[in-house]
């Protein structure tokens, strides 16, 4: 896969969300991190908190929007999330708006880029090899909670 070229904001973006999934890790929840730029400017960053907080809806890009705060406009942002978006996080991009998202990667979660593409979004895969290697280690060794955080039961 071609990695595609980030500009500066991009990095500066990806790597905040990177660090929020490692702090999530260390916290000993979901190691996914998002961040929402709005050109060079952080708008605010948050990382999956369904463990640490009991709250079935603190996906990590619901949880860097909640830090976000409420704003009349998305227009011109930039989500950042280190794990492709599952079907909440997707409904949220597209309910505000949010014309852009850049995905660390989709190897052990394909998540709804389609859906997202679909709707107009501009989504860039950046396929990073840390994140795919953090997330993987982190489903081989909580295969239970991941598959809760996911929505599979087990009994199926």
């Amino acid at each position: 896969m071609n990695q595609p070229e980030l500009d500066e904001h991009d990095r500066a973006g990806y790597a905040l969300a990177l660090e929020e999934a490692l702090l999530g890790a260390a916290e000993g929840g979901v190691p996914i991190g998002s961040s929402l730029f709005e050109g060079g400017t952080r708008l605010g960053s948050g990382h999956n908190r369904r463990v640490q907080n009991g709250d079935p809806t603190s996906h990590g890009e619901i949880d860097c929007l909640r830090n976000v705060g409420r704003r009349a406009s998305y227009a011109g942002t930039t989500l950042y999330s280190t794990l492709a978006p599952c079907a909440l996080c997707s409904g949220a991009i597209i309910l505000f708006g949010i014309p852009r998202v850049v995905v660390g990667e989709n190897r052990n979660f394909d998540g709804e880029l389609d859906l997202l593409r679909d709707r107009g979004v501009e989504v860039v895969l950046i396929d990073d090899a840390e994140a795919t290697a953090i997330m993987g280690q982190f489903i081989a060794e909580n295969p239970s909670l991941w598959n809760e955080d996911i929505g599979v039961d087990e009994g199926d």
